[in-house]
C-alpha cells in the first residue's frame, strides 16, 4: 500500500486519530487534514468538550499528526459548508421543517469537497474516523456495512455516491468505541479518553433560535396552536420553535400531554394532537440515493428495515418508487414522529440499501 495516498479527516478526536494511525500500519501514505469549515481564524474557540471544528481539534489533530509522523494540513472550506449545509440548515427550519446538517456535511462537504481536493494532490483515497464499513458486494456496487459499535454512523452516511464509497476507508468500522479508545491510550493519544463531541458544530451552545436570527436577521412571527380541526388552543412562538412529536415547551394547558403533529408554514400554524395522532403508517421520500441497489423500476416494491431518524431502532417496511422518482414507505406498523427534513434510511439487514429526506407523512 506504500504507493497508495490516502487523505484523512482529522477531527482531533479519538476516533479520527486511531483511523490514521491503522492506515499508516496498514502501509498507506498517510496525510490528515482538519477541515476549517464555519470559522474564521479569529473565531476559533477553545471549547470545552472538544468539538470537531475548533481551535482544540485542530491542535489536537495537529498533535496526533505529529505522534504519527505523517504530514498535516488545515483545509478551508468554509464557502462549500456556509452553501450546503448552513444555508440549507435555516430555509429548511423556516419552511416549518427539521433539517439533519451533519447528513449533508458528510454528503457535500466531508465527501465531495475533501475527495475533489484530494484527488487534485494526488490522493488515491479519502478516509474518516467514522463508524461505518464499506464494503463491495457481488453485484458490483458499492454500500456501507453496520459497525459493531453501539456508535453506528451508517444512517448519516446514505446519502454518498457509488464514486465517494469507492474512493473511501473508513479503518475504525471494524471495532467498537471502546477498542478504539484503548488503542489509543495504548500508544499514548492525548485524545484517548477525549469526549465525543454532541451538539451540532455551528451552533455550540445549542440554541437554535439565537443561530437563526443571527444568521438572517429575521426573527418569524408568532402564530396559532390549533387542533386539527382547526380550532385555536393558543399562540405560538414562531414555527422554528417546533419539531413533530414534541412536547415540552407548549405551554399550552390543556389538562392532558398533547404534542405538536404538524407545522403550517403557509398559514403559520402549529397543530396540536394527542399522542396517537402523532404515529403515521406511510410516507413520501424525494432525493433518494441507492447504494446497495440500483433504482427499482416504477412500482417494484423491496422489503427493507427503515429508520426515520438516526436514534430510531428501524421497522420493517414496503418501498417502491413513484414515476416522477418519488419514494413511498409504508410500514408494517405505524411509526411515530415521522418528521419532514429528517432521512429515511433503509437497510437490509446489516447493509444499506439506501435513502432520502422526507417530505411529508401520508
Amino acid at each position: 500500500m506504500a504507493d497508495k495516498k490516502v487523505i484523512i479527516g482529522m477531527s482531533g478526536g479519538v476516533d479520527s486519530s486511531v483511523a490514521a494511525m491503522l492506515l499508516k500500519e496498514q502501509g498507506y501514505d498517510v496525510i490528515g487534514v482538519t477541515m476549517q469549515i464555519w470559522q474564521d481564524e479569529d473565531e476559533f474557540v477553545q471549547e470545552e468538550e472538544g468539538g470537531c471544528c475548533g481551535l482544540s481539534a485542530v491542535d489536537d489533530a495537529r498533535r496526533v499528526a505529529q505522534r504519527l509522523d505523517i504530514p498535516y494540513y488545515v483545509m478551508n472550506f468554509k464557502s462549500e459548508f456556509k452553501e450546503w449545509v448552513m444555508d440549507d440548515f435555516v430555509r429548511e427550519y423556516f419552511r416549518g421543517r427539521t433539517p439533519n446538517p451533519c447528513i449533508r456535511c458528510n454528503r457535500y462537504v466531508k465527501w465531495e469537497a475533501l475527495l475533489h481536493r484530494s484527488l487534485s494532490i494526488g490522493g488515491d483515497y479519502i478516509a474518516t474516523g467514522h463508524y461505518a464499513k464499506v464494503v463491495k458486494l457481488d453485484n458490483g456496487r458499492y454500500t456501507l456495512k453496520k459497525a459493531p459499535s453501539y456508535k453506528d454512523q451508517t444512517y448519516a452516511l446514505y446519502n454518498l455516491t457509488q464514486e465517494q464509497l469507492s474512493k473511501t476507508i473508513m479503518p475504525v468500522g471494524d471495532y467498537t468505541k471502546d477498542e478504539i479508545r484503548k488503542m489509543a491510550e495504548d500508544i499514548g493519544l492525548a485524545v484517548a479518553s477525549k469526549p465525543d463531541s454532541q451538539d451540532i458544530c455551528f451552533i455550540p451552545d445549542g440554541n437554535y433560535q439565537k443561530f437563526l436570527y443571527e444568521y438572517t436577521g429575521k426573527k418569524l412571527p408568532t402564530g396559532n396552536f390549533v387542533d386539527k380541526d382547526g380550532n385555536i388552543l393558543g399562540i405560538h412562538e414562531g414555527i422554528t420553535h417546533y419539531t413533530i412529536g414534541q412536547r415540552k415547551g407548549l405551554n399550552l394547558s390543556m389538562g392532558h400531554p398533547v404534542f405538536v403533529t404538524a407545522i403550517n408554514p403557509e398559514t403559520n400554524e402549529v397543530v396540536i394532537g394527542d399522542n396517537q395522532d402523532v404515529f403515521e403508517s406511510a410516507l413520501e421520500a424525494s432525493q433518494v440515493n441507492w447504494m446497495s441497489v440500483p433504482e427499482p423500476a416504477p412500482g417494484e416494491k423491496l422489503r427493507v428495515q427503515a429508520k426515520v431518524r438516526y436514534a430510531h431502532k428501524g421497522a420493517e417496511a414496503t418501498v417502491h418508487m413513484t414515476e416522477d422518482g418519488r419514494l413511498i414507505c409504508e410500514f408494517d406498523e405505524p411509526q411515530r414522529a415521522i418528521t419532514p427534513g429528517q432521512a429515511l434510511v433503509m437497510y437490509d439487514g446489516e447493509f444499506v440499501v439506501g435513502g432520502g429526506i422526507i417530505e411529508k407523512a401520508l
